[in-house]
């Protein structure tokens, strides 16, 4: 009878280990609908939780609610980008939609404030977190839109006012 040799692990030969907040690194695509902030938020409420971070998860819950609805509201194509890292005791979010950056000033001046102006919840949960959001041309090979908000950890943890700073 002949033995197979392998050089690949078995799976039930690791160890099991709980994700980490550093290993949180997610890429999904939604489609450009009413209903997929909702799917952001509970996709990000589910991988703060595997990865420890249940106390930035409120305010990473509406930010990409808010990212999530104006790319949804923006894009020109069926489908929104979401990222989501956590590095550096920070969590970012990025969203890019197919909305192209205007080349007429006067155009790229007020589709800019009327997506400022979508985004003002969004520039409250980061100011109250401390951390840094914008948007501007995707420098992706499709081009469109990339916004972003980076929430630090202590500062998210602070989100909802209550003082508390669990671990």
């Amino acid at each position: 009878m002949l033995e197979s040799v392998t050089t690949c692990p078995n799976p039930t030969d690791l160890p099991p280990s709980p994700p980490t907040p550093e290993a949180l690194t997610y890429s999904f695509t939604l489609p450009a609908a009413p209903k997929s902030p909702a799917i952001a938020r509970a996709a990000t409420r589910t991988i703060l939780q595997a990865h420890g971070l249940e106390d930035v998860a409120e305010a990473a819950v509406q930010a990409v609610s808010e990212l999530a609805a104006c790319a949804c509201r923006f894009t020109t194509a069926a489908e929104v980008y979401v990222s989501l890292r956590y590095r550096e005791d920070a969590l970012r979010v990025i969203l890019y939609d197919a909305h192209p950056r205007h080349t007429n000033p006067r155009l790229s001046a007020a589709c800019d404030a009327r997506r400022r102006a979508s985004l003002r919840l969004l520039a409250c949960v980061v100011r109250t977190c401390d951390g840094d959001w914008g948007f501007g041309e995707a420098r992706e090979p499709t081009g469109g839109t990339r916004m972003w908000a980076v929430l630090p950890r202590q500062g998210a943890r602070l989100y909802l006012g209550d003082g508390r700073m669990d671990a």
